[in-house]
């Protein structure tokens, strides 16, 4: 497929210049009650549907407004967010797994006029409504048909836009986009103390979707499978806005123990994830082959497919046909991001032939900064910056790790209402410093070394990633996932990790499964991982549970929680 290469100036334009090209190719693809039986939404259908709830939406006295969103990842979510940003208002996602309190302070903090939401909200709607703590003057329900109880729907707004559009009401259509304006306000992940409500424009936004459409080699023909909660913008940019720029189909995922399942039943192409997912699934299927005694006939089917690729010949989803089948059969690229995947997973998959690329971004920098490619990639990198994108690394040290800072138009306006941490996140030359401490190769390739806040620093200077150890320590087979920290101790830090280990998998494998057995096991595991670093590096202390970590909605450990409550559980 040839790629056409197009300018964007704002999300509506981006949707007006490819309507007509994608007009009846599927946009969304989802289930239906009746079994097997599947609804399809075109492109053309999809825009139509944004111009008509665009427009309901402003003869509610909407224009300008901001206006939130939340819900589980479903079709009218995606609706919500392009007639609210294409033509009404300031478009406000909100974490869908936040508690009530949380919810309702970031409503507050936000200032939105109007939400969209489905069923699972109803309750602490409800209270919201009747609190009168917010300035929402307008509750819109994804689920419900008609108007009920002061609860305006979604479904009968959409309608009512289609009778105005048909009367001549061209409010939505003819509204200007100022690009350089606050078009999406986003709150980053931690507790409503400490999250940054982030600014990002039109031209932010489009900017990246360009990057995307530049470096990612997917079309019309790809169907994604939405996995990643939609209020993340690194799902909402790479996963939907990218798709609907290039013509491509977007179904959703039923949960992570559906994933599977989902990739066969939709025949899908691509999808964006996590690391730990991937992790998840890898370790699932080396497993399956493990159990049929497959895994030598795997390992000589590899060294076979690597040494033809050499002489580009590609056999690779011929030779492990049953794995690919496993998967759905048409998987053939997923992007990781939000965190660092393990060398090991990637070097997987797509030894496979199933092709696993990297991503790096923020949400504040609308997201992705770098990527691998399929034919450009270094393992252990995350590939290099996106076309209109700078980096550099400042004062980096003797291994030439520094802070990472990016420059470009997809870098946020700011912080809302918060100018002192504008200027601590954006110097004066405009260069965004990313709190990520990484190393450039001179190839142009780009490594994370992990968070500059969460680097252990020793009394003798030296530096302690944790990602790295963590790496290592998820590897032993049982290993849900760990948590490395510096326990101070004399005015120094002894390095502790915490494992979450899984029982079953311990007797399964291991055959052991007293707790007492489980710690002895992991210890010696940990000293065999020690023998392979330098002393400096060496994890003097573990600390082993059941208990799951606690993360944010794309899975990130939240270390500050996670070191407060270990220290004091010590």
């Amino acid at each position: 497929m040839t790629k056409i290469k197009m300018n964007f100036t704002d999300l509506k334009d981006m949707l007006n210049k490819t309507e007509e090209m994608y007009k009846d190719r599927p946009a969304f693809k989802f289930k239906t009650e009746i079994p097997g039986k599947m609804k399809i939404i075109t492109h053309k259908e999809f825009r139509e549907q944004i111009k008509s709830l665009g427009t309901a939406l402003i003869d509610l006295g909407l224009k300008d407004a901001r206006i939130a969103v939340i819900s589980e990842n479903r079709y009218e979510w995606d609706l919500a967010y392009l007639a609210i940003a294409t033509g009404t208002g300031v478009v406000v996602p909100l974490d869908k797994s936040l508690p009530e309190n949380e919810i309702e302070s970031l409503i507050c903090r936000s200032e939105v006029k109007a939400i969209c939401y489905s069923n699972r909200y109803n309750e602490i709607m409800d209270k919201i409504r009747f609190s009168g703590n917010t300035q929402i003057e307008y509750f819109i329900s994804m689920d419900l048909d008609k108007q009920e109880n002061g609860v305006y729907s979604e479904k009968e707004l959409t309608e009512k836009g289609k009778k105005l559009l048909e009367n001549g009401d061209k409010r939505f259509l003819d509204a200007k986009i100022d690009n350089d304006k606050m078009g999406i306000m986003l709150f980053t992940s931690g507790t409503t103390s400490i999250s940054k409500a982030v600014m990002l424009s039109h031209k932010n936004i489009v900017s990246n979707v360009m990057d995307i459409r530049n470096v990612f080699e997917l079309n019309e023909n790809d169907t994604l499978l939405s996995f990643l909660p939609l209020h993340h913008v690194f799902e909402c940019t790479v996963g939907f806005l990218y798709p609907m720029s290039i013509g491509a189909c977007i179904t959703f995922c039923d949960g992570v123990k559906y994933m599977v399942d989902n990739l066969k039943e939709y025949e899908v192409t691509a999808m964006i994830s996590v690391p730990a997912v991937f992790d998840i699934v890898y370790r699932k299927l080396l497993k399956g082959i493990e159990k049929k005694g497959k895994l030598d006939k795997v390992k000589k089917g590899i060294k076979i497919t690597q040494a033809l690729l050499k002489l580009k010949i590609d056999i690779r989803k011929k030779v492990f046909s049953e794995i690919h089948d496993n998967l759905g059969g048409k998987l053939r690229l997923i992007v990781a991001g939000g965190a660092a995947l393990d060398p090991e997973t990637e070097k997987g998959f797509n030894e496979l032939g199933i092709n696993l690329v990297q991503g790096y971004g923020l949400t504040e920098t609308s997201p992705v900064i770098a990527a691998e490619l399929t034919k450009v990639r270094r393992l252990g990198s995350i590939g290099k910056k996106f076309p209109s994108v700078q980096v550099k690394i400042e004062n980096p040290n003797e291994e030439g790790i520094g802070e990472l800072l990016a420059k470009g138009p997809t870098v946020m306006l700011g912080y809302y209402k918060n100018e002192e941490a504008t200027k601590n996140a954006i110097d004066s030359n405009g260069w965004f410093h990313t709190g990520d401490l990484a190393k450039i190769d001179q190839d142009g390739f780009i490594y994370i070394a992990g968070r500059k806040k969460d680097v252990i620093v020793l009394q003798n200077g030296k530096n302690i990633y944790p990602e790295e150890l963590e790496t290592l320590i998820n590897k032993i087979e049982g290993v849900k996932e760990s948590f490395v920290y510096g326990k101070p101790e004399n005015g120094d830090f002894k390095i502790s990790v915490k494992i979450v280990y899984d029982r079953e998998i311990m007797k399964e494998v291991h055959k052991i499964q007293g707790e007492k057995e489980i710690e002895e096991f992991l210890n010696e595991e940990i000293k065999k991982i020690n023998k392979t670093m330098p002393p400096y590096k060496y994890i003097r202390n573990v600390k082993i549970t059941e208990e799951e970590l606690i993360k944010t909605t794309t899975l990130k450990i939240k270390r500050h929680e996670e070191i407060k409550k270990t220290l004091e559980n010590n």
